[in-house]
């Protein structure tokens, strides 16, 4: 018996060797087939590797731009336009968003085409393309997720996957924070009544996940919120005629002047139910929620945002500062064509896309 076990004990262990290989293997697949990374959509208007974020850090660093002192955004509003023409309003808000876990509330431009309104829309990717590294999705999005599906919430990769104006400030936050984590939320077409049911219950569900890990808003998490301002002019913008005041010198100023009225009323300042009702009625036809008025394609979700922010603050003073207003053709353009991108549309006197800038807390 002995030298029978003898004989088999070389047998057992190479036995042990290949269940102990396999095993390794299988867990190796299992943890790639449960990576899903959301990969990059616009790579003309954005950067995607480090080396280019580096090199357009460095034109903006010789350019200068100014930097945020004091407590970390609570929340902010960031544009998501070309990186040309955006250029130093990117970093000059992102800059101040200190917090590992952003929540990035985006704008849904193609949710109509796909029947998609009232429900705030979700993904099941594991992590974002990144310059650096994959973004890992934050464990929290589950949890908001099941406080809002069904009423409030609802799953679209396909959508997700085709809007590019989360995936705008991925690369800022991670060139700040190359550990951040991110929950992506769009807000297509609502009422202004769902507006505020939606951005309520958001909140609401971000409390209990706040309370459940002992966060604290501004340090261990942050909201972003996503648009551009006005988009102007007669050319190139499939067919429409978006220039109301025409598109000379005299034109473009007057719509520069109402961009800047919007901001001024609705935007800084405190936050509250009648800037939030306020910028609707600059923004949205008063008969028909689904036709605007002014051409900010974050019209949903900055107000939806803005909801969440009033009741996440407990209905206290939560205040917005601005960092900064530019228009594509007003700006300076950062150059990139060098690096490998540039540009996604025209800028003319006839089309150009504002950019406003804000932080809050």
């Amino acid at each position: 018996m002995n030298s029978l076990i003898k004989k088999m004990f070389p047998l057992m262990i190479l036995s042990l060797g290949l269940l102990f290989t396999v095993s390794c293997v299988n867990t190796q697949n299992t943890e790639k087939e449960f990576k899903s990374v959301r990969a990059q959509k616009d790579t003309i208007g954005f950067a995607q590797y480090p080396w280019q974020m580096d090199s357009l850090m460095a034109r903006i660093d010789r350019k200068g731009w100014d930097k945020t002192s004091g407590d970390p955004w609570k929340m902010a509003i960031c544009p998501h336009d070309d990186y040309t023409y955006v250029g130093k309003l990117y970093p000059e808000v992102l800059q101040n968003v200190k917090a590992p876990t952003v929540i990035l509330i985006g704008v849904a431009h193609y949710a109509a085409a796909m029947g998609i309104e009232d429900s705030l829309v979700f993904d099941t990717y594991t992590h974002w393309r990144g310059p650096w590294k994959d973004v890992p999705v934050s464990p929290i999005r589950e949890e908001l997720y099941e406080s809002l599906k069904g009423t409030y919430a609802m799953i679209s990769d396909s959508l997700q996957k085709v809007e590019h104006s989360v995936e705008s400030m991925v690369p800022y936050l991670q060139y700040f924070n190359r550990d951040v984590s991110i929950v992506s939320i769009l807000v297509p077409a609502m009422s202004l009544n769902r507006m505020e049911e939606s951005g309520k219950a958001l909140a609401e569900a971000i409390k209990t996940v706040a309370d459940k890990h002992n966060w604290k808003w501004g340090e261990d998490y942050a909201i972003v919120v996503t648009t551009d301002a006005d988009h102007y002019g007669n050319e190139d913008w499939g067919g429409f005629d978006r220039a109301p005041f025409g598109c000379d010198d005299a034109g473009n100023q007057k719509a520069r002047d109402l961009e800047a009225e919007i901001i001024e009323n609705c935007l800084k300042g405190e936050v509250n139910p009648e800037n939030i009702k306020r910028f609707s009625e600059y923004t949205l036809d008063a008969n028909d929620f689904h036709q605007y008025i002014w051409y900010w394609c974050g019209r949903y979700s900055v107000p939806a945002t803005l909801w969440t922010t009033y009741y996440l603050n407990n209905a206290q003073t939560l205040h917005g500062e601005f960092i900064g207003y530019a228009t594509s053709i007003t700006c300076e353009h950062i150059p990139v064509d060098d690096l490998g991108f540039g540009r996604t549309a025209i800028a003319t006197p006839c089309h150009w896309v504002g950019y406003a800038a804000l932080g809050y807390r």
